[in-house]
């Protein structure tokens, strides 16, 4: 059994599996909830489908990109579970888990666009088959009308994730669908998280360090009196 983390966007949820099959999972919606809530949903869990830690043969954890405290939150637990138990984590992209979540939802699709919200009219995303093939790089983007235009020519894109809402009044393209919401929910880690247990991707427990793609910058309030 892997026990599965997602808290890179505003949603927080966790997710216990053992191969491709979801045995159980919760969640939460909040902007500041991670923090105070991430170890109670692990723990109610957990209890509720009668397994304790020790049963555990890994932890996997959303590895970004996504908010720079959501995933830093639940790095942080994962690896402390890790190193507590001598277990090994595993790191899943969050554009691989909104394209999972797309692909279990859509069974037509056979491309999505996975997208972030970033700041202004930038998306972080990616283009990924249903084969698990990368057309592109993971990137941060400015959405206008030309985006994604050269892949769009000659193939239907699903585009899905919380980015998708900057794209639908500015990508006309009838190839082009849009599902905002699918979310990265830690249930659809469950067939990604398992092949890479079964081939030994694991992290550093001490070295880990989320992929944040762009580096994080500090803002203060306008009113702010020091």
């Amino acid at each position: 059994m892997i026990l599965n983390i997602d808290t890179s966007t505003n949603v927080c949820s966790v997710a216990l599996t053992e191969g491709n099959e979801v045995l159980a999972h919760k969640m939460i919606l909040g902007t500041n909830e991670h923090a105070s809530k991430l170890t109670v949903l692990i723990e109610s869990m957990l209890k509720e489908k009668h397994v304790v830690m020790s049963e555990l043969k890994a932890v996997a954890v959303s590895s970004g990109p996504g908010s720079y405290t959501g995933l830093r939150i639940g790095i942080s637990t994962a690896k402390g579970i890790c190193y507590a138990l001598s277990l090994p984590l595993i790191a899943v992209g969050t554009l691989d888990i909104i394209a999972q979540g797309l692909f279990s939802k859509c069974p037509e699709a056979m491309y999505a666009v996975a997208m972030i919200d970033a700041r202004r009219m930038e998306v972080y995303s990616q283009i990924i088959s249903r084969t698990g093939e990368k057309l592109t790089d993971v990137e941060a983007q400015i959405i206008d009308a030309s985006s994604y235009s050269t892949y769009l020519a000659d193939k239907e894109l699903h585009f899905c994730g919380n980015g998708t809402d900057k794209c639908v009044d500015i990508i006309t393209s009838p190839n082009a669908k849009f599902i905002p919401e699918i979310y990265p929910l830690a249930q659809y880690m469950a067939s990604l998280s398992d092949e890479k247990y079964k081939e030994g991707q694991f992290e550093d427990v001490a070295y880990f360090e989320p992929f944040y793609l762009k580096e994080f910058v500090a803002t203060v309030a306008k009113n702010k009196i020091f």
